[in-house]
């Protein structure tokens, strides 16, 4: 028996949660459908999903196809839960990338299909809802070509589009059209076949070449595109085929040291704290005790009190989970998302997505609610590490760092249903970051004037390539200090970078710590924790930085009788187009677009085209805020670039 965990993605609304629920009757693994609308599919098992229709939070269910034992995990479409997607990612054998046959590619469908290209993942095209009228089969794949990719072959035709009756016929070996057009999909990757091919067409047999595009597959060189319905069955059985066929299964040593992936973590109804795990190797068993590490260096353990897997469209309990497996470890109190269980520590994350870009201040409408919505936020954070609560303990108030509306709306809904706890969110802003523009270097001595602290820190701060994120490093040497006070001078610095000279987090730098020094008799971490905020906001006022915005790339389809209309809108939101290429009556053009500028886009949009403009945006990085005021941030802590009424602020905290 073979293990494959599956992962099913899509734009919202393509009928992914619906293939979810296909694929499980066609199994055995439930007797009878659900349905979105009804609220009744196995995978939406929150009642705000079953109200709302859409998938929030990732979900794991598992059956049998032939020796093939599937870990479907079905995700989120909406792009305000693309964070969901990526936690799943790094734990996919492969994946089925859901093209709704009426609406066609849009934008999420190609912010996910680049994804899987980049990370390697296998993935399988299904292009759902045939049944539906409006339902496209030529025009739809010049579509995947274009728009998608030019690496795609068709498995089957399609009749009867738009109809209850619309059907798929797989393709066989006697379709000369199928086979000259998978030859000529292979050959383009593999010189050898292409040889044989150029000597012999004839001996390029039909299994040969199905042989070849489960290898290309597997490598993610192509991608199969099958046609079908989850509401009516048609073309499921020829996808069946295909995600056993063409996707590789999992691999891994179940007797080599444990490695596990967590990439969700919830609580039972006791309260209890439960981890998903992908186990890359090895076996993590009931009642033993585990170590996990996350991609910062955080180290913790505890013990298994209770494994669960994934078995016939159930959860059912387990004595272990093998390699290979998807399981739920219930009881580690300290485990994160992203950590890694066992013997290795996680690799430095890597965004697969792009992070949160609006932040919202929320608060509770009763007063009395305020040590409730700590704790229901601490909550949600470990569901959701990228809600990143932000406390400002000048204000006592905290923020939150959201994708979109719908976000906030389901969070708003959570808060109330689930913790007691009604809020307001108050505003919501765009999230910039700081990067430094030089070197700058500082330091203060125990017992010398100004310094009040029984420390000594310096501290130097270099810029760093883009994307390198926060290094630090000791040009100390290690004895100088006990292990305490050095892990209390990086913490520090770690958590005071959360806020640059402008107010927002600074990244892409290295701090190196220059000077160190402590009394053996009376000096504490406290001392080390109040002193290096004044040192490194020191340096990095003479490093200077550079506020950088976030930025959209944008595509707009328009009648290109419009598109001189659109020019001056596109200026005012400070908009960087390229040139449009006219396609007829309509014209498309691309460029870039502050993110804090989409939603206006999007609103001013049906005025200036008369209805008819399409909009496609999504992250493309950030870039230096170069025109108009420096935006700032209002500091949430106890504001180390004003050194007097931080010393009032924090002698005083750390003399209590």
């Amino acid at each position: 028996m073979h293990t494959l965990n599956l992962g099913i993605l899509a734009h919202v609304d393509a009928g992914k949660t619906s293939l979810t629920e296909r694929l499980l009757h066609t199994a055995g693994a439930i007797d009878a459908m659900g349905s979105v609308d009804d609220g009744s599919t196995q995978t939406d098992s929150l009642a705000l999903e079953r109200r709302r229709g859409i998938t929030i939070k990732s979900a794991v269910v598992s059956f049998t196809l032939g020796t093939t034992t599937v870990n479907l995990i079905d995700t989120p479409g909406h792009p305000d839960f693309i964070a969901e997607v990526e936690r799943v990612l790094g734990v996919l054998d492969g994946a089925v990338l859901v093209v709704s046959s009426v609406e066609g590619v849009q934008a999420q469908t190609r912010v996910l299909l680049r994804t899987l290209r980049r990370l390697r993942i296998p993935t399988l095209l299904f292009v759902n809802k045939t049944d539906r009228p409006g339902a496209r089969y030529g025009p739809l794949l010049t579509s995947i070509t274009e728009r998608l990719s030019p690496d795609i072959v068709a498995m089957g035709s399609a009749w009867d589009l738009g109809t209850r009756s619309a059907t798929s016929t797989p393709f066989t070996g006697a379709d000369p059209g199928f086979t000259g057009a998978l030859a000529d999909l292979l050959t383009r990757h593999d010189d050898e076949l292409l040889s044989a091919y150029v000597d012999d067409p004839a001996g390029l047999t039909h299994a040969r070449l199905l042989g070849a595009l489960a290898e290309q597959t597997a490598r993610c060189r192509v991608h199969p595109v099958f046609f079908g319905s989850a509401a009516t069955g048609a073309g499921i059985d020829a996808l069946v085929d295909g995600i056993t066929g063409l996707l590789p299964a999992a691999t891994g040593d179940p007797e080599a040291p444990a490695r596990g992936t967590v990439f969700k973590v919830d609580r039972t109804a006791n309260g209890e704290r439960t981890a998903y795990v992908r186990m890359v190797r090895g076996t993590v068993h009931a009642r033993e005790v585990v170590r996990f590490r996350g991609p910062d260096g955080q180290e913790g353990e505890g013990r298994i009190s209770a494994v669960s897997v994934f078995e016939n469209g159930r959860e059912v309990p387990a004595p272990a989970v093998r390699a290979g497996r998807i399981g739920r470890l219930k009881g580690p109190a300290g485990i994160r998302i992203g950590d890694s269980v066992g013997a290795d520590r996680a690799e430095a994350g890597r965004r697969h997505f792009a992070p949160p870009t609006l932040e919202t201040v929320v608060v509770p409408r009763r007063p009395e609610d305020r040590g409730a919505l700590h704790v229901a936020l601490g909550r949600l954070a470990e569901q959701d590490p990228l809600i990143a609560v932000r406390r400002d303990e000048l204000r006592g108030e905290m923020s939150l760092s959201l994708y979109g509306e719908v976000q906030k709306e389901v969070i708003r809904t959570t808060l109330a249903e689930e913790f007691g706890v009604d809020v307001i969110f108050r505003g919501t802003t765009t999230i910039c970051r700081e990067r430094p523009t030089g070197t700058g270097e500082a330091a203060e001595f125990i017992d010398t004037d100004p310094n009040p602290f029984l420390a000594t820190v310096g501290l130097r701060v270099d810029p760093a390539p883009y994307g390198s994120g926060v290094e630090f490093r000791r040009a100390v040497e290690l004895g100088s200090m006990p292990p305490a006070l050095m892990r209390a001078v990086e913490e520090t610095v770690r958590a005071t970078l959360g806020q640059g000279m402008h107010g927002w987090q600074v990244t892409d730098c290295v701090v190196t710590q220059t000077h160190s020094g402590y009394s053996s008799v009376s000096s504490t971490a406290g001392d080390f924790r109040g002193l290096t905020p004044l040192v490194l906001m020191d340096a990095l006022r003479r490093a200077g930085t550079q506020v950088y915005e976030p930025m959209h790339r944008f595509r707009l389809e328009v009648p290109a009788d419009a598109f001189g209309a659109l020019v001056p809108v596109l200026a005012r939101l400070r908009a960087e187009p390229g040139p449009p290429e006219a396609h007829g009556a309509l014209c498309t053009v691309e460029g870039e677009i502050p993110a804090a500028r989409v939603h206006e886009l999007q609103r001013l949009l049906p005025g200036a085209t008369r209805g008819e403009g399409v909009l496609e945006s999504a992250f493309a990085g950030d870039r230096p805020v170069t025109t108009g005021p420096v935006p700032d941030r209002p500091r949430t802590d106890h504001d180390p670039l004003h050194r007097k009424d931080y010393l009032l602020r924090t002698v005083r905290r750390v003399a209590e």
